[in-house]
């Protein structure tokens, strides 16, 4: 289950300049606040963002919509300004070939965002993301980790070991929440330090090393 921000890649700003607009649009507020967005599903970070705008007569379905229209017009940007976290395209393609291994997406984006970026660096393919956990889903971020892992056995029939993959103190806490193992990435704004007293299995400075990640994920799969 790999996080995506940080995580596998970094969007250049370009959703948060989305989500930004979506929000003056849709409900005429000027954008005052800048609310911490790492490890946050978006389904939080909408309600947060309202209470702290005043706002109560918008739904956060409305917002998505506009908000993820707004990522379209500029999804080309991902790669232009963001660039791929070291490491990642060998990982993936080096798990990609384990039959006993599923790859999704447990991300703080909506599916939609989440898709787009992923797409973005070519790499959607390494992923069912059908079984994904998403900002949508829930404002708790271990419960992305529960509805991925349900969606997963009930599409493969079949129990799963969930590895969660992700940089922030969140990604960490969802997966422990879970019986998941964590590794954690220090590629993102969290400190290792914070990252190992989150209770992480495994710390890594980045998924350059392709046999320290791979035996990193090996040993607890």
């Amino acid at each position: 289950m790999w996080d995506i921000d940080y995580t596998l890649l970094r969007g250049g700003g370009v959703a948060s300049r989305a989500w930004k607009a979506a929000f003056t649009e849709v409900t005429g507020v000027a954008w005052r606040d800048e609310p911490i967005f790492g490890g946050r599903t978006d389904l939080d970070i909408c309600g947060g963002v309202f209470a702290a705008h005043g706002v109560t007569d918008c739904t956060p379905e409305r917002f998505f919509a506009r908000y993820v229209e707004l990522v379209g017009t500029s999804r080309h940007e991902f790669a232009e300004q963001g660039a791929l976290m070291p490491g990642v395209r060998e990982v993936l393609s080096h798990l990609g070939g384990r039959p006993d291994i599923v790859q999704t997406l447990v991300t703080g984006n909506v599916p939609e965002v989440a898709a787009m970026k992923v797409s973005a660096f070519g790499l959607s393919g390494a992923f069912d993301a059908e079984v994904g956990g998403y900002g949508t889903d829930d404002s708790v971020r271990a419960t992305l980790v529960r509805r991925s892992l349900e969606r997963a056995q009930a599409k493969y029939g079949e129990p799963f070991h969930p590895v969660v993959i992700g940089d922030t103190v969140n990604d960490v806490t969802a997966a422990l929440a879970n019986d998941a193992v964590a590794i954690a990435v220090a590629t993102g704004a969290t400190p290792a330090a914070d990252l190992i007293a989150a209770g992480a299995h495994a710390v890594l400075p980045n998924l350059s090393d392709l046999e320290a990640t791979v035996k990193a994920l090996e040993i607890r799969v």
